[in-house]
């Protein structure tokens, strides 16, 4: 392969790539059908938020008592509806995800300030 056809190769794959969509972590992005989804399946600072939300939620959840459980679920259900009612506003967005990473790392606060079980 001549140096031309290298750089064409190259730089095909590279537009390839580019047009990818960002996979988040809570939801599959090729399925994503709401304006909120594919904002943040398109943005890769709210991708890195839906991701690091999405891990702290996974790792709090199974911490906490059923009671504790099932109301830090509830508060997800809320929080969800609150994200897609922000549509495609990335500030808005943003500002939904800060939010609720403030309130998952207080559940883990919380843990710790109880000490061990």
């Amino acid at each position: 392969m001549n140096g031309k056809a290298f750089c064409l190769a190259v730089l095909s794959i590279l537009l390839t790539s580019v047009r990818q969509p960002v996979q988040a972590a809570s939801f599959d992005c090729a399925k994503a059908e709401t304006a909120d989804e594919k904002t943040v399946c398109a943005d890769r600072a709210l991708n890195d938020l839906d991701v690091e939300m999405s891990v702290l939620y996974t790792q709090l959840k199974p911490l906490l008592g059923m009671g504790a459980r099932g109301d830090m679920e509830n508060a997800q259900v809320a929080w969800l509806k609150r994200r897609e009612g922000c549509g495609s506003d990335r500030t808005c967005l943003s500002k939904a995800y800060e939010d609720r990473l403030l309130q998952l790392r207080g559940g883990f606060e919380a843990l710790a300030k109880r000490g061990p079980l």
